[in-house]
């Protein structure tokens, strides 16, 4: 294998909320006596990408402070409610507690055995991620500093994707240059042109079929990744 590093998005490429983001929002519904599906849930849910992409051409850094952090996802939150005909009540700030519980987060079941592959192939680690400075916290709680010893999480740096900055930050910390690094995400617009655009490798971890017709590197698995990073050299 060519790449001396491989660096990560976080959310929803190695960890994800707990069952999901639909069972959780649900759950708080149904805490406050409202009954709402997990479908109906998703279905209110599918502008949240969008919600990123508004954020990034605004400029508004929406992970860089517990603040803004909080003022992005309760306006989400809110837009879902009215979507879902659930008045807000206060539900707003009840969500956005439980959404940044520690223990509401798990590691995706592939991604221990990537780890273990890829040491093995003698590749360097790390994560770059659009994330509230808590991500630092959780990584220990999971004993995985050890892991991914290169961590660049935009709540610490004050820098978010698609910026080429916090990109380049964790090539300097790696100490490699940007074509012999491969970068993972789920998210084309975040996780794959701009690290391409630096020379980086990316790959697009695709697991609900999201982007069938995605030209280039893609895996519904990082189990699979491995043997797509061979084949690219």
């Amino acid at each position: 294998m060519r790449f001396r590093a491989v660096f990560f998005d976080v959310g929803e490429t190695l960890v994800h909320v707990e069952p999901s983001f639909a069972d959780l929002f649900a759950s708080v519904l149904a805490e406050a006596g409202i009954s709402r599906t997990t479908e109906q849930v998703r279905a209110a849910s599918e502008h949240v990408y969008d919600e990123f992409s508004r954020a990034a051409r605004d400029g508004s850094m929406w992970t860089t402070s517990p603040e803004r952090s909080k003022e992005f996802w309760t306006s989400v939150y809110a837009r879902m409610l009215e979507a879902l005909d659930v008045p807000a009540d206060g539900l707003t700030t009840r969500l956005h507690a439980e959404f940044t519980k520690l223990e509401n987060y798990a590691l995706f079941e592939d991604v221990r055995p990537t780890i273990t592959a890829l040491k093995r192939a003698g590749v360097a680690l790390g994560v770059v991620s659009n994330f509230e400075a808590w991500l630092e916290e959780w990584f220990g709680v999971h004993d995985l500093r050890e892991a991914f010893p290169v961590r660049v999480i935009s709540g610490l740096e004050g820098v978010e994707k698609p910026d080429e900055r916090i990109f380049r930050l964790a090539l300097e910390r790696a100490g490699v240059g940007p074509h012999d690094a491969a970068y993972v995400g789920d998210n084309p617009e975040f996780d794959v042109d701009p690290p391409a655009a630096l020379g980086m490798y990316p790959v697009l971890i695709d697991r609900r079929d999201r982007h069938a017709d995605h030209v280039g590197a893609r895996v519904t698995d990082l189990r699979d990744l491995v043997s797509v990073l061979e084949a690219a050299g």
